[in-house]
């Protein structure tokens, strides 16, 4: 039975990776869909007056007056808040996909009989379960769906690695890992990696809008007309990120309480927790720097990008290659 579920859990990871690249194709196209609208605005193309006006009737002195009235932005604004066809077909296959992938999280955890994130496919598997869920929640604060090219793109990046190359049967988990600290310390760290990738993909926008506005305007990149200037940007990611900050700390602390359950100390400088508490070091810099009005727009928008990396460098290379009191991923 435990060896059924564990396959049909393989099977919907599959076939959710399937649906993200349907995903992903369809916020591409999204993109060049934006691309050419703004590239005909531009040329002059733009609607007939039937369509951009509307016929009011006023009254002036007891006279009806009929006058001329332009809608054309409040058409424009209804259209951004509405999203292209493109742009539904990418949430509508996102939200499919995450169906399959928290199915495929569920089988494994009832095939191992406890939380599905005991060695590194499990993370992998949870992990962008929780970015795209992230990246879905965060829609009923602000709309950023136009990030969907690269959440979609970063989550089948990382789930075909975790698939291909981390895969384990269900194994029963090391003494260290037997806590309820696994729950809490784990999930929250998941979570929190979960807001510095959208931190980071928003940090990327606000890099390349900088680019864009300090050029004035070109023929390149003219998606980007239609998505918030650099500066609405930046805040955007400064929120985002304060979140993981915040999560991350707790993270940290959790860590540390657990290492004293298990091992009888709070902190051994193992190669994990060293680099746990650089993560914590870079985002906390990017806190303070973006406090900083020196270090606003570009700067601190690539200490985001460093802080990323260095999240993906402990995942991908530290959690594989280094051996320490963490080396339990089962590879």
């Amino acid at each position: 039975m435990t060896t059924n579920l564990a396959t049909y859990s393989v099977v919907l990871t599959y076939s959710a990776m399937a649906v993200y690249v349907i995903a992903f194709i369809a916020f591409a196209l999204d993109m060049a869909k934006r691309s050419g609208d703004v590239a005909a605005a531009t040329a002059g193309t733009a609607p007939r007056a039937s369509s951009a006006e509307k016929t009011v009737a006023t009254v002036r002195g007891g006279t009806v007056v009929l006058e001329r009235v332009d809608q054309s932005s409040d058409d424009d604004d209804a259209g951004s808040r509405r999203g292209t066809r493109f742009e539904r077909v990418g949430m509508a296959m996102t939200v499919l996909a995450l169906v399959l992938h928290v199915g495929s999280v569920v089988l494994r955890g009832i095939a191992a009989d406890r939380v599905p994130w005991g060695n590194m496919f499990e993370f992998s598997l949870t992990g962008t379960a929780l970015i795209i869920l992230i990246f879905l929640l965060v829609q009923f604060w602000q709309n950023l769906k136009f990030l969907g090219v690269f959440i979609t793109g970063l989550t089948i990046i990382l789930l075909g690695i975790g698939t291909v190359n981390y895969y384990v049967p269900v194994r029963p988990l090391v003494p260290a890992l037997e806590s309820y600290w696994l729950v809490i310390h784990v999930f929250v760290a998941i979570a929190g990696t979960g807001f510095f990738a959208l931190g980071a993909g928003l940090a990327v926008a606000q890099l390349v809008q900088t680019y864009r506005q300090g050029r004035g305007p070109t023929g390149k990149l003219r998606f980007m007309a239609t998505l918030p200037d650099a500066d609405r940007l930046e805040v955007l990611t400064y929120r985002v990120l304060l979140v993981g900050f915040v999560l991350w700390t707790f993270t940290l602390i959790a860590g540390a309480i657990w290492a004293e359950r298990a091992w009888g100390r709070y902190w051994g400088w193992d190669t994990k927790e060293v680099w746990t508490f650089i993560i914590w070091v870079v985002y906390a810099g990017y806190i303070h720097a973006r406090a900083t009005r020196g270090w606003r727009g570009a700067r601190s928008s690539w200490l985001a990008l460093i802080g990323f990396a260095a999240v993906m460098f402990n995942f991908s290379v530290v959690n594989v290659f280094f051996k320490g009191l963490h080396s339990y991923s089962g590879l």
